[in-house]
């Protein structure tokens, strides 16, 4: 099988990022606790789940035979692993603030390593193993892809977000939106089946709400600002949230969940290779780097 043609496809390449976060309120989403915690439960996902995106695709590279597929990979791996260090840098400042964010990301490395990671197998088994891994990180790029295309158009974060926060997220976000036909092209290229395509996204769709409403609850369990204070998720904070454009609303997760069962998806539908590539250039810690 080939690689979709993307009319509007870029060479991939990792871009050299720095970020300071001195002086990053505790609350600095819209100045509220779920708000912040909201993105924090993604936050904390980020670091460990692309690191196993990485070590996947490493182990796939070999198989890949076609060669506009193998450098996708290439640049893939690279802004992958990019994207790891830039949240983890973010986590251990909000350690130093004293959000101990360490117990909750233990338990998704335990997740990602010992429920997902290696095995001990050979062959056939080997083989499989690998691919269902392969179509899992597939599932999750579709969610990645569709919030690539929402956040770099989520007008509601312009003026809620913390500036440095806003181009965190809006940089990462670019990137997925520049990559985001890689993983479903590898899947394509080394398997592709209908059936396993849909059981790794009935797998990794509810692990990743659980994990990050988890990841919400847990935040906000450690906040030493919520001393005393409301520590829950109460369904008016999500209602803000979406009302205020600073999350996707139930409609519209609802339909990028059941558009990865369309036999003929693929994530090129998600958002304007243009549009990333023109943030990416105007990003003050991509100008920086730079």
């Amino acid at each position: 099988m080939t690689a979709h043609t993307d009319i509007d496809k870029v060479a991939l390449a990792a871009r050299d990022m720095t970020w300071d976060w001195t002086g990053l309120p505790m609350h600095y989403f819209d100045g509220n606790p779920f708000a912040t915690h909201l993105a924090n439960g993604m936050n904390m996902l980020l670091p460990e789940g692309e690191v196993f995106f990485v070590e996947v695709f490493r182990k796939a590279l070999p198989l890949i035979k076609d060669a506009s597929v193998r450098e996708d990979v290439i640049g893939f791996i690279g802004q992958e692993a990019t994207h790891s260090a830039a949240h983890q840098s973010l986590l251990e400042y909000l350690d130093a603030e004293g959000l101990d964010t360490e117990p909750f990301v233990e338990q998704i490395r335990w997740m990602f390593t010992a429920l997902l990671g290696d095995r001990d197998l050979t062959g056939r088994k080997a083989h499989s193993w690998l691919l269902e891994r392969v179509a899992i990180v597939a599932a999750l790029e579709h969610f990645t892809s569709y919030l690539g295309d929402w956040g770099l158009n989520a007008h509601g974060w312009d003026s809620t977000l913390d500036p440095k926060v806003l181009d965190l997220f809006r940089w990462h976000l670019a990137e997925e939106v520049e990559h985001r036909h890689v993983a479903f092209d590898v899947f394509t290229h080394l398997d592709g089946r209908y059936l396993r395509r849909v059981r790794a996204w009935l797998l990794a769709a509810p692990m990743l709400a659980v994990l990050w409403v988890r990841g919400i609850r847990y935040m906000m369990s450690v906040d030493p600002a919520l001393d005393g204070g409301n520590r829950r998720i109460e369904l008016r904070d999500v209602r803000m949230a979406v009302n205020k454009g600073l999350m996707p609303g139930p409609w519209s997760l609802t339909k990028m969940f059941f558009e990865y069962f369309r036999p003929g998806y693929h994530p090129s539908k998600y958002g304007s290779t243009s549009q990333a590539v023109a943030y990416l250039a105007a990003s003050p810690a991509a100008r920086a780097g730079a």
